[in-house]
């Protein structure tokens, strides 16, 4: 568990029973399409039963009741040397700005800092419903590696954001 002026929770790895509070939390967001919930919900059925499947990882934040309160996606980026992709971070709203993000994404660091990773990579949108993960990435000692304009359609600009740990 963890303390501080967060509250308290435990971050873990996925376990069957979180698949429908996850999917609950992504559609509580009002950020992500019902697309965008498939392939997370995708993602967490691969990690949960494809047997020796070493692409994803997922983490879950409990809180003292058990309950979700949010989780993380990262895998090792392919055909790269030492780089991850941050798939997937992800709050439950009633319990944003608590700091449950900051110890996950600082979770999620420390396992690719574990495994020998030294960049991670996380991709967001530009649209304004995304100002609040830009601001996030930022506060978190990311950088704005590279923007693609109109990526996702005309004015969705793909926004990637990078973190370098020293060897």
């Amino acid at each position: 568990m963890c303390s501080g002026t967060a509250p308290l929770i435990d971050i873990r790895a996925l376990r069957a029973d979180d698949r429908e509070p996850i999917r609950m939390l992504l559609e509580e967001t009002g950020v992500f399409t019902g697309d965008e919930i498939a392939v997370a919900i995708e993602l967490i059925d691969i990690v949960l039963h494809v047997s020796g499947q070493r692409d994803y990882t997922i983490y879950t934040a409990v809180d003292d009741h058990h309950e979700v309160a949010g989780f993380y996606c990262i895998g090792s980026t392919p055909l790269t040397e030492s780089t991850y992709d941050l798939y997937w971070i992800a709050v439950k709203p009633s319990v944003h700005k608590s700091g449950i993000g900051k110890q996950l994404l600082h979770h999620a660091e420390e396992s690719v800092r574990s495994q020998g990773g030294r960049l991670v990579v996380a991709e967001t949108s530009s649209q304004p419903k995304y100002d609040a993960t830009r601001k996030f990435y930022l506060r978190n000692a990311y950088q704005e590696v590279a923007r693609i304009k109109d990526y996702y359609k005309t004015g969705d600009d793909l926004v990637i954001y990078g973190k370098y740990f020293s060897q």
